[in-house]
């Protein structure tokens, strides 16, 4: 009962009062790691690692002086972020087996501050994908595939048939952190956000999934996508823990030039009684082709809370909104082209055996250690980057992207303060049906609505806001000015505050040993 509710409010007091200890919270976690193996949301379980953290935790709680608030709180971190003494993958057959020297920066922070790392979560190979099912690890399977919610909903099939096409995807590239969240392995986890990475699986698995203005969190070591958009995500159970961990995160880092210079102030998030001083803008062009009639009526429901609650609701115009997929896919193949140029089967990672020559070791390497999707980015990257390509398709997206970012400075210019979108065209979709289309046209689809937010460098949260017709989570998306977090955070946990997100019911699932789901009450850290 004491760990109902808010980190700040509940577990935080909980581990200070001595309610519960750093190791018995890790022990809990790692036991649920087990018995939901089967989702697949972890590449890696450190569980040595983080006994040893969760005791240090504890001696320093014994002697009244913990970290902050962070101090032996289980987390997870997508594999894509370095961890110095724990495999880093990328889901990847080029980096099985690589351990990293030292922490990424947002890792380190954690650790500094008492967290307990619990392992890494699993991603679509070098997070390229919208579904968290291309990784050399197999797919991550959501967890409400296995609540009361979708069960009751879903049309009972042979258990056989079931097992491999009902449940449903966790949507991508961070699918691995947001499962282990929702299915409360975990109290927080990092992922990654390129195109909507973090959101994205946040909608589909009914967390929060906030993207921080791009600078604001420090990208070093994290194995880059694409330099010029990715931003380290997060993912918890509730708006306020969002706000607990980017005030631990953001800040100026000298190893990573592009972050802020200004130190970052921590802040508590105000509990927002009148909305009457606000303009929240409708952008007409995210009424997309595709866009599920209960996710259009749930959107205009939000409008219209808004609306009833006093605040200004106002319908806007990005207008070059219809050309940022098409901009975001020269842009991030090019990227892409030229950050796996590193990994050639010299220096780290995976080396082929042929040794006829060293272009055929190179060639070799590259093939056996990327996947088609992979393989397939690099070849349209450096075809955008050809002498005779580069002003006609490099060049020209760069203008579009410049063009796109001045839409959304012109509304925030006329007065609108938080933008309120659709985060996703529809709910989770079964993992047979998903497959069906190759990976570049499920990743178009589906980052459609959040990749601009990453083009114009701007923050962005998924809020889950209500269960579809299938019992499944289906998210709304905020969208703020430029490191104006506190405004965007405040106006998400009012929203999440009237909404109510149901909380998962994970029943015990049979063959899979999770009967300790049962237990779990609150959607927050708990």
């Amino acid at each position: 009962a004491a760990l109902k509710g808010g980190l700040r409010s509940q577990v935080s007091a909980a581990l200070k009062e001595g309610r519960v200890t750093p190791t018995e919270l890790c022990q809990r976690c790692l036991a649920l790691i087990k018995s939901t193996k089967f989702l697949n949301a972890y590449i890696t379980v450190a569980e040595e690692t983080a006994l040893k953290q969760a005791e240090e935790s504890e001696e320093r709680y014994k002697r009244g002086q913990p970290l902050g608030i962070l101090d032996g709180i289980p987390v997870a971190v997508k594999d894509n972020f370095n961890t110095a003494g724990i495999e880093t993958t990328c889901a990847s057959n080029m980096l099985k087996g690589y351990i990293s020297p030292y922490n990424a920066t947002v890792v380190q922070k954690l650790l500094d501050q008492g967290a307990v790392l619990l392992g890494k979560t699993n991603l679509d190979e070098f997070a390229m994908g919208s579904g968290s099912t291309d990784g050399v690890f197999g797919p991550v399977r959501n967890p409400w595939s296995y609540s009361k919610q979708y069960k009751e909903k879903s049309v009972p099939k042979p258990y056989s048939e079931d097992e491999e096409s009902n449940w449903v995807i966790t949507g991508g590239s961070s699918g691995g952190s947001a499962a282990a969240v929702s299915s409360f392995t975990c109290f927080a986890a990092l992922g990654s956000d390129t195109g909507g990475s973090t959101r994205n699986p946040a909608a589909h698995c009914g967390v929060v999934g906030l993207k921080p203005t791009y600078g604001l969190i420090s990208r070093h070591g994290l194995i880059p996508l694409v330099n010029s958009m990715d931003v380290p995500g997060i993912l918890t159970r509730c708006v306020d823990d969002a706000a607990v961990l980017l005030g631990s995160l953001a800040g100026h880092d000298p190893k990573d030039s592009t972050t802020i210079q200004d130190d970052f102030q921590p802040f508590e998030l105000p509990n927002l009684t009148d909305v009457s001083k606000l303009s929240i803008g409708i952008p007409k062009e995210y009424h997309a082709p595709g866009l599920s009639s209960e996710i259009l009526a749930l959107w205009s429901k939000a409008a219209d809370l808004f609306r009833n609650a006093g605040a200004n609701v106002v319908e806007v115009s990005l207008p070059h909104t219809r050309y940022s997929i098409v901009c975001y896919h020269v842009l991030c193949t090019a990227e892409v082209a030229s950050n796996m140029a590193r990994f050639d089967g010299l220096e780290y990672g995976h080396r082929s055996d042929r040794k006829e020559s060293t272009e055929s070791m190179y060639a070799a390497t590259r093939r056996e250690g990327f996947n088609d999707v992979v393989r397939g980015r690099i070849l349209s990257g450096n075809y955008f980057l050809l002498k005779q390509n580069y002003e006609k398709y490099f060049v020209k997206a760069l203008k579009v992207r410049r063009l796109i970012a001045d839409d959304f400075v012109k509304v925030f210019r006329s007065g609108v303060d938080i933008l309120l979108t659709p985060t996703t065209l529809s709910d989770a979709a079964p993992y047979m049906e998903f497959i069906r289309e190759d990976n570049r046209t499920r990743s178009a689809q589906d980052d459609i609505l959040t990749q601009a937010a990453n083009m114009a460098g701007l923050p962005a949260i998924n809020v889950p806001t209500a269960l579809s017709e299938r019992g499944l989570p289906v998210g709304l998306q905020f969208i703020g000015r430029s490191f104006q977090e506190k405004q965007l955070l405040t106006v998400a946990k009012w929203f999440e505050k009237q909404v109510q997100f149901p909380v998962i019911q994970l029943e015990e699932v049979k063959r899979h040993d999770s009967n300790v789901f049962q237990h779990q009450k609150s959607a927050s850290f708990s």
